[in-house]
């Protein structure tokens, strides 16, 4: 069965097609990628502007279009964090709905952090033991720790790369007194749930997803994603402690050459290794391994399972 995975996040709105049986690894087939950046699309009041919203209704009807001629029987359409917050997501949702005929199916926090835990398990396996999962998006920074596919802990936090970059970075460079200010709020509010996963001891296996975390680990000599989805790749803490005052002082133009950076991510690298040194600080983390499997692959996978249900 050729399912699409259309995932409405705070960067960018993206197709995942693949071929998906019961039984046997999802098969990426195409993918489809428009850059949104829906969390900064919002109004003074935390709304997503009518013009966000026609842009969102037309990115979707693009995706929908891609699916067909892919030959996709069934779209599994979700929003995460830029949706969920916006003051106005339920008329948001209602228009898309009435302009595409799609119903987004919002995610929450944890729902993304159980489906991105889902997705890291499936790829590492049992043998990789107690893991410990970080997933840094635009809007939010999600944390899972388990030995089952189901996650022992769970929780999302307001610290997204994008969502950090308007509120806290305005310059380019940013200011030093704004960086060291984004970095005690990243370190307070990571602190205060650090104690709900240390309880369960030390993990086997610290992993990561998220663009942002394969940027970071491109800059620290991991492998190019043309080399393959089998390549371990890792990042190691000193690696974020050298390169945090390096990004900090570079404007975005100078970020999007580093070796890795796509342009429409470079403003946003700054505050994304903040979060990452912050949290692999915390949890005392020396180096994690970047996962190809993320949400998008924990959406298909759930939907596989209750194929085998059926």
């Amino acid at each position: 069965m050729r399912l699409g995975v259309l995932d409405v996040g705070s960067n960018t709105v993206h197709l995942l097609v693949v071929d998906a049986h019961p039984g046997a690894r999802p098969l990426p087939a195409y993918s489809h990628k428009a850059e949104l950046k829906l969390a900064e699309l919002l109004d003074e009041h935390g709304a997503i502007a009518p013009d966000g919203v026609e842009r969102l209704s037309a990115t979707v009807t693009e995706a929908l279009e891609v699916a067909e001629d892919q030959g996709v029987e069934e779209v599994l359409p979700f929003a995460t964090s830029a949706v969920r917050e916006a003051a106005n997501a339920e008329s948001v949702l209602a228009t898309v709905a009435e302009d595409t005929g799609v119903k987004l199916q919002v995610l929450t926090g944890e729902e993304e952090a159980r489906l991105t835990f889902l997705a890291v398990r499936r790829w590492f396996g049992w043998s990789s033991g107690r893991l410990l999962v970080l997933d840094i998006g635009g809007g939010s920074l999600e944390i899972a720790y388990g030995l089952d596919e189901e996650p022992d802990a769970a929780v999302s936090l307001p610290l997204g790369a994008g969502r950090l970059t308007t509120a806290w970075l305005p310059g380019d460079p940013p200011a030093h007194e704004d960086v060291r200010a984004l970095r005690r709020h990243v370190r307070a509010e990571i602190a205060r749930v650090v104690g709900e996963f240390t309880r369960f001891g030390h993990p086997d296996h610290v992993v990561a997803t998220s663009k942002t975390f394969k940027q970071l680990a491109r800059l620290g000599g991991a492998a190019r994603s043309a080399e393959g989805l089998y390549v371990q790749r890792e990042l190691e803490r000193r690696t974020l402690e050298e390169w945090v005052p390096k990004l900090a002082a570079m404007p975005a133009e100078e970020r999007a050459g580093l070796p890795g950076v796509s342009e429409g991510r470079a403003r946003q690298l700054l505050a994304g290794a903040v979060v990452a040194e912050g949290a692999m600080d915390l949890f005392r983390v020396d180096t994690l391994e970047v996962c190809p499997w993320a949400l998008r692959e924990g959406v298909i996978l759930r939907r596989i399972d209750h194929m085998r249900a059926a």
